[in-house]
């Protein structure tokens, strides 16, 4: 078989305003990057409001393995299933960072023959909304650091500076460093650090912002620094959020792109959801459901990462109500859960499927906890065999939802025609929608909640310095704000070596942060880090331009 960019280069692409008259949208809608890709201009967005909502699907997962298991390729491939079938469907899905495609996990545009084009544009630069956010966050690390150069009108202590340099690429020396060295003309001297674009705030409230004015508004709300005297500096004191918006003007609008089968597409922020709240933006999500029947949007990992953080955040604030949740696995990622070793994967072991299901059973339980219809869609391989998929549909009849089996990787739409009939079966049934928790309980009350409901923990530990910095965030008066747990993706629990489905164990608090512009809090467990490194082996090292084209991208 092909790999994945030999397929997509070799793709029959629409010029993108024919995508967009697919939908409704004209030329003076769409502000066009080239031939195949667009921003969809805000005045569209106005134009379809009173426009009623399509159906809104959720694709997520169970959690990652070293075997993969084909979330965005699912979502991709669900699209041009119902698109196949006659039905209006419209993809809302993130945009790809750098650091993973660089690194080991590769690009997010899907796999095979359910791939989103084109394709080396999406990984890369894109429509350059990557390279704005990151400018917008550095435009507030270098007002900070001017001020205390200027004379530190506003006090700020330098030891208590919060806000963070950011670069898109996973670069592990940055994580720590000092800036304003080398004597009185290059600044104050001072600890500093980067994390990664897709973990800045900036990104987190680019994706929650309804429109250009609420996106100044939240940017002016970040917490940045404390004075001396311990009261809160906010990104507004520096004056910073008019010049901010203004790099941002052009990447809060969402992108218009296509599938390989010509399925429209809009692709739209990038935050992770093991360090960040792992959602496309509410725009893009609201979008696709105006322009469609069928909004098929996907939360980053597994669905206690992602998929948690999209009903407990996103749903929260877009005031969205999810009509279904697509679970996605593999009968190997089971088998892993089971405790196979990854060059094991391909013969058949139905003692391990059985062994472990129990991730698969602690993902659907978790999704019913929401009051939303659950299938699972089994991204089917040629080594999977009868006896070990029958484990898994008898799972899922057990427990009330409906199994499907996806072959969009080899056969894009036509494999998905069985999971889309599903899907638009569960569609039709009720749902009702609730989020996991009230904003009225504590901070700490939140956390043991997801803790327990989402994770299966038996407790929560929180450090004195977690629990110091929770009493503060409590005193500015963010405590009724929902959480984001930063934890590792490998695992229910924040140990990434405990794999199927883990109890007995406690999650343990190490930080927690304010993102008063965004709207949540952060709670970091374990040893998660916010600026990843690249692997021993990057992805970087295969990718090259021969005879004018991109080779070893996937």
């Amino acid at each position: 078989m092909l790999t994945d960019i030999e397929i997509a280069q070799q793709a029959k692409m629409l010029p993108i305003t024919k995508i967009g008259e697919q939908l409704g949208l004209t030329e003076d809608d769409l502000e066009l990057y080239g031939k195949y890709k667009a921003k969809i201009a805000a005045e569209a967005e106005q134009r379809f409001s009173t426009k009623p909502d399509g159906k809104l699907v959720l694709v997520t997962a169970i959690n990652p393995t070293p075997a993969g298991e084909g979330k965005t390729t699912t979502s991709v491939g669900l699209g041009e299933a119902m698109c196949k079938m006659g039905k209006k469907a419209v993809l809302a899905l993130r945009e790809p960072s750098l650091g993973p495609v660089f690194g080991i996990k590769g690009g997010a545009a899907g796999g095979g023959y359910a791939q989103v084009v084109p394709m080396e544009d999406i990984n890369l630069h894109f429509t350059g909304d990557m390279h704005a956010i990151t400018a917008a966050n550095n435009l507030l690390c270098a007002l900070i650091d001017n001020h205390l150069q200027q004379g530190n009108e506003l006090g700020i202590d330098q030891r208590r500076i919060l806000f963070k340099r950011c670069l898109d690429m996973n670069d592990r020396a940055l994580r720590y460093v000092n800036v304003g060295l080398g004597g009185k003309v290059n600044g104050i001297p001072r600890e500093d650090g980067f994390q990664i674009t897709v973990a800045s705030e900036i990104m987190a409230i680019l994706c929650l912002a309804n429109d250009i004015e609420d996106l100044k508004q939240r940017l002016s709300n970040i917490l940045v620094a404390y004075r001396y005297d311990n009261t809160p500096v906010y990104a507004r004191d520096l004056q910073a959020q008019g010049a901010m918006t203004a790099l941002l003007k052009d990447a809060i609008k969402p992108n218009l792109v296509q599938t390989l089968e010509n399925t429209p597409a809009i692709m739209h922020g990038g935050p992770f959801a093991n360090i960040a709240h792992g959602c496309n933006s509410v725009q893009a999500t609201k979008l696709a459901m105006k322009l469609g029947d069928y909004a098929i949007t996907e939360a980053g990992f597994g669905s206690d990462l992602g998929a948690e953080k999209f009903f407990d955040i996103k749903c929260r604030y877009a005031g969205l109500s999810p009509d279904c949740v697509v679970i996605v696995a593999t009968v190997r990622a089971l088998k892993y859960n089971g405790g196979v070793p990854k060059t094991e994967l391909t013969t058949e072991n139905v003692a391990a499927v059985e062994a472990g299901i129990v991730n698969l059973k602690a993902h659907i339980e978790n999704m019913h906890k929401y009051g939303v219809p659950v299938v699972v869609a089994i991204n089917q391989f040629g080594t999977d065999t009868d006896a070990e998929l029958k484990v898994i549909s008898d799972c899922c009849e057990q427990l009330g939802c409906e199994f499907a089996l996806s072959e969009v990787f080899a056969k894009g739409g036509e494999g998905g025609l069985d999971l889309a009939e599903k899907v638009i079966k569960a569609c039709e049934k009720p749902a009702n929608f609730k989020p996991l928790y009230d904003l009225d309980l504590t901070i700490n009350e939140k956390i043991e909640t997801v803790a327990r409901e989402i994770y299966g923990a038996d407790g929560v530990a929180v450090t004195p310095q977690a629990q110091k910095a929770i009493d503060e965030i409590t005193a500015l008066g963010f405590g009724k704000l929902p959480i984001c747990v930063a934890k590792t993706q490998y695992s229910l629990s924040d140990d990434a070596s405990k794999l199927g489905r883990p109890s007995g164990f406690t999650i343990t608090i190490r930080d927690v942060k304010v993102s008063a512009g965004a709207g949540f809090v952060v709670v970091y467990t374990g040893n998660i880090m916010t600026m990843p490194g690249l692997p021993k082996k990057p992805a970087a090292l295969s990718i090259d331009v021969v005879d004018g084209q991109i080779t070893g991208l996937f």
